[in-house]
């Protein structure tokens, strides 16, 4: 087997317990991921084995607290690797990607002056917008970049006109949380370099879906959370170490002053750090077993690092086939609306994350019927505000979000789709 299709996420459905749950009698569904991943086998054993054999606090000089260090210095080579970052000292750890940016921007704004501008997008989800406005009280300016609402991809040409010569930070998301449209970062990277600025990646919505190369990128920063991808609720930031090294940072006193440490604040969530390892590890399996046709893709990479690029690839072909079917199906939906990028020959500028209305009922009401039949969904507007404003539908109660992974399978594709087909309007 050296692809992942049915016969490959069959078995691999085996290793998530929640996907053995039952309600009724029936399975259940879970198209509810861009909110959370349901977690690998691997993950859960490994926070119980941290808590068990190596639970202590850091830097101490016992056995339970080495066992610690290592486990944190093993989860900054594990991020490393994913991202392929330098060097594992350029991984920050905190709670979640929100508190990470309100941080940094904390941070940011100490090195600004008044009149310097930052650029944000109508497209991201408020946590890499509200963290960036919160400095205006400082005097800086905020500017925002407009998408596209026919298809709701980012426009090239509003954020162009957006960044000027008093641009200091520009801050995108690599895919949308809302409506899944997949952002060239490295492009919007190559326009703030020109102006001396600095980018600011929000990846957590991309980063389950597809492999991430931050040297590529050429940002600045990048940050996500391993919930997101199979793994626990910890935030995980990317810096140029130049950069970490030169920002000052919120801390108390006896703190490091040398990064990761200084902007990592109190204790770590030290079984959160276990168990990312393991979901990084997880998707590093993957290319190990069916990522091997994508390895011509990535000249230089070796171990980890090029089974995380592989394994990505491999998630990312599978999710792109099972995506053209849910869009399919749903066009075929009287009444029913996809907002974002539909046409069938481009879903590589896109996540499998779909979000529509449907004609007669509110986007609550659908996702309690859908319920009903044991399929989780979600509905509003996740955060992205900004995205249901400019669409004009936050007070219509927002969208229906689908979000496939790849633990779904084709069955239950079809099977939304005909309960969705047969609900009354």
């Amino acid at each position: 087997m050296s692809t992942l299709d049915q016969t490959a996420v069959s078995s691999l459905r085996a290793e998530f317990p929640a996907l053995q749950e039952r309600a009724n009698g029936q399975p259940l569904i879970f198209f509810d991921g861009p909110g959370g991943t349901q977690v690998h086998r691997s993950v859960i054993e490994a926070m119980r084995r941290y808590l068990t054999e190596a639970n202590s606090n850091s830097h101490g000089a016992f056995l339970f607290s080495r066992r610690t260090d290592e486990t944190i210095a093993a989860a900054r080579r594990a991020l490393a690797d994913m991202f392929n970052a330098p060097r594992p000292e350029e991984i920050v750890f905190g709670p979640n990607m929100t508190t990470l940016t309100f941080n940094l921007s904390r941070a940011i704004e100490r090195t600004l002056q008044p009149g310097d501008e930052i650029v944000v997008t109508w497209l991201d989800h408020d946590a890499n917008v509200a963290p960036w406005r919160a400095l205006e009280e400082h005097g800086i300016v905020i500017r925002q970049a407009d998408f596209d609402p026919t298809d709701c991809t980012l426009d090239m040409e509003s954020l162009r006109a957006t960044i000027t010569e008093r641009t200091k930070l520009v801050t995108v998301g690599y895919a949308s949380n809302a409506v899944g449209s997949i952002n060239d970062v490295r492009r919007i990277a190559d326009l703030a370099h020109q102006v001396g600025a600095w980018v600011y990646v929000d990846a957590v919505h991309y980063a389950p879906h597809g492999p991430i190369d931050v040297q590529a990128l050429a940002c600045d920063f990048l940050v996500c959370s391993a919930y997101k991808f199979f793994g626990p609720h910890l935030g995980a930031l990317y810096g140029r170490y130049e950069l970490l090294d030169a920002l000052p940072a919120y801390k108390v006193r006896p703190a490091d002053n040398d990064p990761p440490h200084k902007f990592e604040t109190g204790t770590g969530n030290f079984e959160a750090q276990a168990g990312t390892t393991a979901a990084v590890d997880y998707l590093a399996s993957i290319g190990q077993k069916w990522g091997r046709e994508f390895a011509d893709r990535f000249p230089g990479f070796e171990g980890r690092r090029l089974d995380l690029k592989t394994g990505m690839s491999a998630i990312q072909a599978y999710e792109r086939e099972q995506c053209r079917r849910l869009i399919a199906g749903l066009q075929e939906i009287p009444g029913l609306r996809i907002y974002g990028i539909t046409a069938l020959d481009r879903l590589d500028q896109r996540v499998p994350t779909v979000s529509f209305t449907l004609e007669g009922s509110t986007p609550h009401t659908v996702a309690q019927r859908l319920n009903q039949a044991n399929i989780f969904v979600w509905d509003g507007n996740f955060y992205a505000l900004s995205v249901t404003e400019r669409l004009g539908l936050e007070e219509q109660g927002g969208l229906v979000r689908v979000g496939l992974a790849h633990y779904n399978t084709t069955r239950e594709v079809d099977t939304l789709i005909n309960v969705l087909a047969d609900m009354p309007r």
